[in-house]
């Protein structure tokens, strides 16, 4: 799911921000709410959010550090600094931190909405054309985008049985052209993705779970734990359960890595 976190200790500015996403075509984000660091990292970890937004006047931690700590745990992730400080030395910082924008309050919708569109992942903002249609649960295809549509089909429904020509059909095309487009924008074949998610995925269940291997290749969409022990391997180099020992003690702890 895609989701905003907000850290400012200004109800207001928060309150308005959320206005703004609910007002705009990213009223699909779940917007979480901080008033201090100590809550928003909590929500932080929980939830991964696909951007985060932090005042850097916070009552228990310096912005800025709050940010550098964000980007230790998640690289990627795009971070906004906004504040009523107007010193270009801070935007300075800003950048040189690897933060993704600094914007001033109050806040301008245009500017704010704007950097969604520039520093949201793909995958995101892919989601304001097609995904899930909230009302009737139904796929949405962005039909000018079929490949990227099949893509977040694929991403949503991998523990389920998926054909080439029942993906073809959602983003309506012949499997022959499908086959062809889908290897020509990903470099893989629909068979060689689709196996691709599903270990990625089964590799997350061996790190954080003690779920049987069998369980994990059912839920992952594999035929049968054969199988499934097979593909892991020829991707990753190790069977699924070597895999899921580099990740435990002998005592059964699993290890954060």
């Amino acid at each position: 799911m895609a989701e905003l976190l907000i850290v400012d200790n200004d109800q207001m500015a928060r309150k308005e921000i959320c206005t703004i996403v609910n007002e705009s075509k990213y009223n699909f984000l779940s917007v979480y709410e901080s008033s201090t660091v100590q809550r928003g990292l909590l929500l932080l970890k929980q939830s991964q959010p696909s951007a985060l937004i932090i005042d850097l006047s916070l009552p228990d931690m310096d912005g800025f550090q709050f940010g550098r700590t964000a980007l230790q745990l998640y690289p990627t992730l795009p971070i906004i600094i906004v504040t009523q400080l107007k010193m270009f030395g801070l935007v300075q910082k800003a950048m040189n931190a690897g933060f993704a924008s600094f914007l001033l309050k109050p806040l301008s919708k245009n500017e704010l909405l704007e950097t969604f569109d520039r520093v949201l992942a793909p995958e995101i903002s892919s989601q304001v054309h097609y995904g899930i249609n909230n009302v009737s649960g139904e796929f949405i295809t962005d039909l000018k985008n079929p490949i990227e549509s099949a893509i977040q089909y694929i991403q949503l429904n991998y523990g389920e049985p998926l054909t080439l020509k029942s993906i073809s059909n959602k983003v309506y095309l012949s499997p022959s052209y499908f086959s062809r487009l889908f290897k020509e924008e990903t470099g893989m074949t629909f068979v060689e993705y689709v196996t691709f998610v599903r270990v990625q995925k089964a590799k997350g269940m061996l790190r954080l779970s003690s779920l049987p291997i069998e369980v994990i290749a059912n839920n992952t969409g594999f035929a049968n734990s054969s199988y499934f022990a097979t593909a892991f391997k020829k991707l990753v180099g190790k069977t699924p359960t070597e895999y899921r020992e580099q990740f435990h003690w002998d005592s059964g702890i699993t290890v954060t890595i």
